[in-house]
């Protein structure tokens, strides 16, 4: 065989080596396909059947949160309470309708204490503090003795009247004598005239001296018994709390210096500035309700009792004076407060709730709406003016609608417990 024929063969050997190499690799590529493409499968079932748990679990967890999570239709919760459960809390539904709200006025000003109502306590007489006997706070009642002083002028008025006395019984003696000399003829008949009047005018100096160891603040009974020189008690004249202390043991006091300053402030004054152009809507008699940043729940009703006749040229401002009742002396002297004078009821109708209807939930004002099977949802509400106990709902419930006109604050507490409570039952 010749060189080139060699050559020729292996050539064609070579070549049918490759073509059968690569035959072999290309069937075993084909029969690994099946088993790749069912592990690619597993995995994409196992996949969706993850996302299948994970779905559920969050449809379980939105089920759960009903109680207080939010929805797109403008809830932010939702409770179940049967019937005998809301009769037991005080919940009454009522329909929403609209409702006429009386027009407020509303001023600012500050409490003060009711000038009818305090005393400056201060001694008839000078004198010398002996003793206090109450103190800055204290609540003393109307006679009540606050201070006692040691004073010269009691003395004085306490001898005028002993020497009083004695001069009535030396002119009922001297009467008495005269009348029994007259009975026996040895006395002229004006001698007796003149021991009666000697013995009536001693009787008006005595009187006079009793009246004025009385107005002193002196018993006179004290004096009669022969006691020595009492001391002069200084009386509250009303039933108050003591505001003011001056007394001081051993200081000297006079009636130009008061020693207590008492008032009763079971009722204060609030004086609030009307605008000029609001003058027209305000008279003496109108009623208002007050409140102060202290206790913003706390609404107390008063009267308007006085309205200046000037007006203030700095601010165009009439001082007006409301009289309200203080129970638990909440209300303390120099606070500001708000004071909301109603007005007529002659704005056109609007959709308008209770206050106590409407609740504050994370922050957001919320209305208790009745759903079928006994289910009320915390709707969010956007609401306008108020008046008179009422509210007006802007926005967030219809006319028609069952909602919680009472009770609310309840229905409140139950979504704010179903809040901290998992999907399991569980406290988070």
């Amino acid at each position: 065989m010749s060189k080139k024929a060699k050559i020729v063969g292996l050539i064609l050997a070579l070549a049918l080596t490759g073509a059968f190499t690569y035959r072999f690799v290309q069937m075993g590529a084909a029969g690994s396909e099946p088993g790749e493409h069912a592990g690619e499968a597993g995995h994409t079932e196992a996949k969706h059947e993850e996302e299948g748990h994970a779905k559920e679990e969050k449809g379980h967890e939105e089920e759960h949160a009903g109680v207080a999570g939010h929805d797109e239709h403008g809830a932010a919760g939702s409770v179940t309470m049967k019937p005998e459960i809301q009769k037991q809390n005080g919940v009454v539904l009522a329909a929403a309708k609209p409702l006429r709200l009386a027009g407020v006025i509303r001023a600012t000003g500050k409490v003060e204490v009711n000038a009818d109502r305090i005393a400056h306590v201060a001694p008839r007489i000078p004198g010398k503090v002996v003793s206090v006997r109450a103190s800055l706070g204290d609540s003393v009642s109307a006679g009540q003795s606050l201070a006692t002083l040691d004073s010269v002028e009691v003395g004085e008025a306490i001898g005028r009247y002993r020497q009083a006395k004695t001069r009535l019984a030396l002119a009922q003696g001297n009467m008495d004598r005269v009348k029994a000399l007259v009975d026996r003829k040895i006395a002229a008949r004006k001698d007796i005239l003149q021991a009666e009047t000697d013995y009536k005018t001693a009787q008006t100096e005595l009187a006079t001296d009793e009246e004025r160891l009385s107005l002193y603040g002196v018993s006179v009974a004290e004096v009669r018994g022969g006691a020595r020189k009492p001391l002069l008690p200084v009386r509250s004249p009303i039933g108050g709390i003591v505001t003011e202390k001056h007394a001081i043991v051993g200081e000297l006091a006079d009636p130009s210096k008061s020693l207590y300053t008492v008032a009763d402030l079971s009722s204060v004054w609030v004086l609030v500035d009307i605008n000029e152009k609001d003058l027209a809507k305000v008279h003496k008699g109108q009623g208002a309700v007050v409140t102060v940043g202290a206790f913003p729940d706390l609404k107390l009703k008063g009267r308007i009792t006085y309205i200046a006749d000037l007006v203030d040229e700095s601010t165009r401002t009439v001082k007006a004076r409301v009289e309200v009742t203080n129970p638990g002396r909440k209300l303390k002297p120099e606070m500001f407060a708000t004071a909301e004078l109603a007005l007529a009821a002659d704005a056109p109708p609007v959709l308008a709730v209770p206050e106590d209807a409407v609740q504050d939930l994370d922050g957001k004002k919320v209305v208790f709406v009745a759903e079928e099977g006994n289910r009320f949802e915390a709707r969010l509400v956007q609401l306008g003016r108020s008046a008179a106990g009422l509210v007006e709902i802007a926005s967030g419930l219809k006319e028609g609608e069952n909602y919680a006109a009472k009770g609310a604050f309840i229905l409140k507490s139950e979504v704010k417990k179903g809040e901290v409570v998992d999907e399991h039952g569980h406290g988070k």
